[in-house]
């Protein structure tokens, strides 16, 4: 699940193609938290994703 939404992902897809897929690669101010922990971005590339975990995608915004 993706912030509270159904999505299939392949076994073993790391967290940084995941970034990539939803368009968010480039983006700053990008926090990924995984099964309510948050996920540094430098284990990106090495964390591999399971059916059973809960994606949040947390995007800082400004704001006055």
């Amino acid at each position: 699940r993706v912030n509270d939404q159904p999505r299939e992902v392949a076994a073993d897809l790391a967290l940084a193609d995941l970034v990539r897929d939803l368009g968010l690669a480039d983006r700053k101010g990008v926090a990924i938290a995984i099964n309510d922990e948050v996920a540094p971005r430098s284990t990106w590339p090495t964390r591999t994703l399971a059916a059973s975990d809960h994606i949040l995608v947390i995007q800082a915004t400004q704001g006055g």
